[in-house]
């Protein structure tokens, strides 16, 4: 059973693979993941390749209504043979492989700009979810581009008090 900052740092990895399988940073993140799954071997390497494109395929292929399930699934794929590889390791090697995957992530972070949220003038920028609701007739957007026009409400039928 992995340390908590492991399972932590597996499931950053996943996020990272999938996230990327869609992007220009692809290249570079598919090439470091798969060396650090190699470990110097080459064989078990290009096999990381080639799992990580069957990755960026199915990211690819899914479509709108099935997108968030893919999503989901393959960083769970990824969360878990990140979780694998390091417990399959000597204590000593399991903090190098750590300390390896977290410049693996720290770099395609800096170069892709991943983690640093920012909107242009009138946008709306969220690290994670964001959840804009309106009740009772009102409107809510992050962002409205035009007019909005509400009538005021109606008046309350004199019979009712």
């Amino acid at each position: 059973m992995l340390e908590q900052a492991l399972v932590m740092l597996a499931a950053a990895g996943g996020t990272a693979v999938v996230q990327a399988a869609s992007t220009d940073a692809w290249t570079e993140l598919r090439q470091a993941v798969a060396r650090w799954f190699g470990r110097n071997d080459t064989r078990r390497e290009q096999l990381e390749l080639e799992r990580l494109d069957q990755t960026r395929a199915a990211v690819r292929a899914s479509d709108t209504a099935d997108a968030d399930r893919v999503l989901i699934e393959q960083q769970a794929a990824w969360r878990t043979r990140i979780e694998y590889a390091l417990e399959g390791l000597s204590e000593s090697e399991r903090v190098q492989a750590a300390d390896q995957l977290r410049a693996v992530l720290a770099e395609h972070e800096r170069v892709t700009g991943v983690g640093q949220v920012s909107a242009g003038s009138g946008g709306v920028a969220a690290g994670r979810d964001a959840n804009i609701r309106a009740d009772g007739g009102s409107i809510a957007g992050g962002v409205i581009n035009g007019g909005v026009h509400m009538s005021p409400p109606s008046l309350p039928d004199p019979s009712r008090g």
